[in-house]
């Protein structure tokens, strides 16, 4: 028997925009974990158990779009293994669904990572590796996917990212203060599929006018590096409001979202916005040991269904 996990994810800063170009930054959120465990199978063929999804079924009956057969498939494909022996994997994830936390990536990367151990390959599932696999199965999740995923979640580190086709550029940056975080859900669960297409049709209709979007959404998350790897929370803060506007003009906030970053920024929050894909899931709050007890109350009578504390170390 063989285990693997993989962690969440937040996005600080530039999601959406990130898929045109621009830079985004995202870290793991490592106290939330999706664990897959490989085991030798007790009958013919090759069991998929999910228990957090409702799931038990043989490959052989997932249909072609099943995102943890689709893994399968990649891995068998990459390692070139015509056939693969019978066995069970069993996935679980502390992750959060369609809540953008990256659920959907931490499962496909930590079944790649127990996957190739159970068959012998595990040489092969370098970082890299496995978040270029991880990535060709989140076009089943999202469509058009950024590559921010799957990159965070392989290397479990915060990244300045950039998508390019020439390769996804990707730095780990340095944090010079603690950052606390209160992650809010809206329980309002959303497709990153749907809301990525929606901001892509309308950048099509106005081009230019997503374009200055997308160019304003860039400028913060350049300046939101300098911000972190400077320890000035202040500005970070600003920032984050900054952002949380540009996102409600690309029409992907709510009004679960913004009723949750208001109250944040009304209870002392240094800034408040919406993490990820939007339509519903998550808000993030920039706190302070002293803010963060007022601030997750205000969040919790404002509607939030649950809140999780993160805190970014200094690197």
């Amino acid at each position: 028997m063989v285990s693997a996990t993989a962690p969440g994810k937040i996005i600080l800063f530039g999601e959406h925009a990130v898929v045109y170009g621009r830079p985004a930054i995202a870290v793991p959120l490592s106290q939330l974990k999706a664990t897959a465990v490989v085991s030798p199978g007790t009958q013919p063929g090759i069991r998929l158990i999910a228990p957090d999804l409702g799931q038990d079924i043989m490959l052989t009956d997932a249909s072609p779009d099943d995102p943890i057969a689709a893994v399968i498939w990649q891995v068998q494909t990459a390692v070139n293994r015509p056939t693969l022996p019978d066995l069970t994997i069993t996935v679980s994830s502390q992750i959060p669904v369609a809540s953008g936390l990256g659920s959907g990536a931490a499962i496909t990367a930590a079944v790649i990572r127990a996957l190739a151990s159970f068959l012998g390959v595990g040489h092969l599932a370098t970082n890299a590796w496995v978040s270029a696999l991880t990535y060709e199965v989140e076009k089943i999740h999202h469509g058009t996917p950024s590559g921010i995923d799957n990159t965070v979640v392989a290397y479990e580190m915060p990244v300045y990212f950039v998508r390019q086709a020439s390769g996804n550029h990707l730095e780990p940056f340095t944090v010079a203060q603690p950052l606390h975080l209160l992650v809010a859900d809206t329980g309002v669960r959303s497709s990153t599929r749907v809301a990525v297409g929606d901001v892509r049709r309308q950048w099509q209709a106005a081009p230019e006018k997503f374009e200055a979007i997308f160019d304003g959404c860039g400028h913060i998350a350049v300046a939101a590096r300098a911000a972190i790897e400077a320890g000035d929370t202040a500005t970070l803060g600003a920032l984050m409001v900054e952002n949380h506007a540009w996102l409600q003009e690309m029409t992907v906030s709510s009004p679960e979202l913004d009723t949750l970053v208001t109250a944040a920024a009304n209870a002392g929050a240094l800034g408040a916005k919406l993490s990820g894909a939007g339509r519903g899931g998550n808000m993030i709050a920039l706190v302070t040991p002293k803010t963060a007890a007022t601030v997750r109350a205000a969040l919790y009578t404002a509607g939030a269904k649950t809140i999780l504390a993160a805190t970014l170390e200094p690197s």
